[in-house]
């Protein structure tokens, strides 16, 4: 067993529901087993210039259900620089943390390794991020409410799209992968999905997405049409390829953004119970002597990858929903 005493934690990069759910499972589970915690503000910046407070059990009482992250987050060009992680690991030394424990994605977790070259004690990641794009994981914190909130935002849009029946795209988060695009996709009963598993599109190819399209015109007539589409998809984004099919078939199409809409709200419960699994397997498996690892959640189970691999991008959407949508959207 390792004797951890006094630990760390921080929230980087975007947030994701569930991150207050995390911290309050690592502050809870850290009390039991007598171990002082330090939270730090503002992601890494607050690690870097020192801004932090103790964390007791009455702090974190009733934050489960909040969305956001009670310590903060931000970006960190600093981490970007050879003093940075340096400067991170000196404050680590000087408050006398045996470990660290970063909730955040691939960019944050990229950060703790580089600290990791300058710091003695322990460090964990805990994936927290909407896109679900972090390996050794089945779901990251926040995934899960991440699907919902855009579940909700496309049937309220489907509503007006049958109102006037209009052709919709509604651009949903996703950077490199399709995670959220195709469950969302897939459980409101898009026509189309497009993602980068599913090819991306440039203005050469436009009639892919057009002929189905004008298919589904012929057989239903003039209806509502809904389109999801993982962002960065298409030059200039969803608004772009809107006004390129709009003139393409001469039939008006609208983009919808959804944007950061989707990392907000209260975390749903499948959130809350991954945060609070992983947050107290963090701890226990620090305890044991754990460095250099994220806790995830693999069928089920908890269990440790080790963090340099966790960002290699191997994690792949479900191949069967990915082939039945190509399947039933294929004309």
């Amino acid at each position: 067993m390792s004797s951890i005493r006094r630990i760390g934690i921080l929230t980087s990069g975007g947030d994701a529901p569930g991150m207050n759910a995390c911290i309050r499972s690592i502050v809870l589970t850290a009390a039991a087993h007598q171990i002082d915690v330090i939270g730090f503000s503002h992601g890494y910046n607050g690690l870097i210039e020192g801004e932090y407070r103790t964390l007791l059990p009455y702090h974190v009482q009733h934050i489960i259900h909040l969305g956001g992250t009670i310590l903060k987050s931000a970006r960190c060009p600093a981490m970007h620089t050879e003093q940075g992680p340096k400067a991170a690991a000196q404050t680590l030394q000087q408050l006398q943390l045996d470990a660290l424990l970063v909730i955040g994605g691939d960019g944050s977790f990229k950060g703790a390794l580089a600290i990791a070259q300058h710091y003695s004690g322990q460090i964990l990641g805990l994936p927290g991020t909407i896109d679900n794009d972090v390996d050794g994981t089945d779901a990251t914190i926040g995934y899960a409410t991440a699907i919902d909130t855009a579940l909700d935002a496309i049937d309220k849009i489907r509503d007006t799209a049958d109102a006037f029946e209009r052709i919709f795209l509604v651009e949903l988060m996703g950077r490199h992968s399709g995670f959220i695009a195709l469950s969302a996709g897939i459980a409101s009963g898009a026509e189309q999905i497009i993602c980068p598993e599913l090819g991306r599109l440039t203005p050469d190819d436009l009639e892919r997405v057009t002929r189905p399209i004008q298919n589904a015109q012929l057989v239903k007539g003039k209806s509502s049409y809904i389109m999801v589409v993982a962002e960065h998809c298409y030059p200039g984004g969803s608004t772009a390829l809107a006004e390129a099919i709009t003139k393409a078939i001469g039939i008006e199409c609208r983009a919808c953004v959804l944007g950061h809409i989707q990392r907000g709200g209260s975390p749903i419960g499948a959130d809350r119970i991954l945060a609070t699994k992983l947050g107290a397997y963090a701890v226990e498996q620090l305890l044991k002597g754990a460095h250099l690892m994220m806790a995830g959640e693999v069928n089920h189970t908890a269990s440790l990858y080790p963090l340099q691999a966790s960002g290699e991008g191997k994690k792949r959407i479900d191949p069967y929903l990915l082939r039945w949508q190509q399947q039933v959207a294929s004309d």
